[in-house]
């Protein structure tokens, strides 16, 4: 007589996984998971320097159109013993009758300091704007013009180049080192 429905089956051939099985699953999951963690400490760092840098262009970009608008120069200081930036420009107190040097601080700017191991690798300045007691900074003249610079940020893997140009103001932004970067000239003569 033969049996309708299921097949007859053992209960070893019914039973779930050997033990070498699962620790060989749990191998292959713990190599997966320290790959993708590295790869996320890689792109975590990476974002920070683009992060840095992007806040570096914004602002430079923002000195230059405040600096035109307000008719005043904004002068965009590099920090580099604490790793960040600041603008900065004069307005004159009533109170004391004299000019003074203000920190710019509104929705659009804001002091900011580097996270992680990001820093100012290369700074590429003119003589006049580099005094010793002042510190790094790049002035952005009422008239639209700038002091020229170059500037890479970056934490010695990744790296991000700004240039700003003297005729313009304009503020470019880079992937790459100082080196790699091609900076494009304008000549005023052949407009």
């Amino acid at each position: 007589m033969q049996r309708i429905g299921r097949p007859y089956r053992s209960t070893a051939a019914a039973g779930g996984f050997t033990l070498s099985e699962l620790l060989l699953v749990i191998a292959i999951i713990s190599v997966v998971a320290g790959l993708s963690g590295g790869l996320y400490v890689k792109t975590y760092e990476k974002l920070l320097v683009e992060k840095a840098a992007q806040q570096f262009l914004l602002t430079a970009r923002y000195a230059r159109i405040v600096a035109v608008e307000k008719q005043t120069p904004y002068e965009l200081e590099l920090d580099m013993e604490n790793q960040g930036f600041v603008l900065t420009t004069t307005q004159w107190n009533e109170q004391t009758g004299q000019t003074e040097k203000i920190l710019v601080r509104n929705y659009y700017c804001r002091p900011v300091a580097f996270e992680g191991d990001v820093q100012f690798e290369n700074v590429q300045m003119t003589e006049t704007t580099h005094d010793p007691e002042e510190g790094l900074r790049i002035v952005f003249k009422p008239n639209g013009s700038a002091e020229p610079a170059v500037v890479q940020i970056g934490n010695g893997t990744h790296h991000y180049t700004v240039a700003i140009a003297a005729a313009t103001g304009k503020v470019t932004l880079y992937a790459g080192t100082v080196s790699e970067s091609k900076p494009t000239t304008i000549d005023l003569d052949a407009l």
